[in-house]
């Protein structure tokens, strides 16, 4: 519930809709699931392109991923299948990734990862968009930046 005061809205009262769910232990059990199932499809991703393991990218795209960044102010698509031919089986790429953030509700989640390269003083920052199709989340979109240091 919100209130608007003189100094903007303000949440008064937060609703949780538990007519699913036995106990409050039954939602925050199925919510820290949910969110290791997308944090395993994150993590296929981040190991896949520092260990040269481009089956595991296979397994954490959507055959249908691009993935999308500006360069030179101009919008550049890069084809997913295009993406994971870049890296080699058991090449080791200097690449340290973390996963900053997630959110999902029901079968879609969105995931943000920081992915140091040492070797090229770069940072990139990665908004992964995910969907649970039969099952398993997969990566359906990637759109990135990133920043010298």
């Amino acid at each position: 519930m919100l209130l608007k005061l003189n100094d903007g809205w303000k949440i008064i009262a937060k609703f949780i809709n538990v007519k699913n769910y036995q106990t409050i232990n039954d939602l925050q059990t199925k919510a820290k699931q949910g969110i290791a199932e997308v944090k395993e499809t994150l993590q296929h991703y981040i190991e896949a392109t520092a260990q040269g393991q481009p089956g595991r990218l296979i397994q954490a795209f959507h055959s249908d991923l691009n993935l999308y960044y500006v360069k030179n102010k101009q919008l550049t698509v890069i084809p997913g299948k295009r993406y994971i031919k870049n890296f080699q089986v058991g090449k080791q790429y200097a690449r340290i990734g973390n996963v900053l953030a997630i959110d999902y509700e029901n079968d879609a989640a969105v995931g943000k990862i920081q992915i140091l390269m040492p070797k090229r003083n770069r940072i990139a920052i990665d908004y992964l968009f995910l969907l649970k199709i039969n099952g398993r989340w997969k990566i359906i979109h990637k759109s990135f930046t990133t920043k010298v240091y």
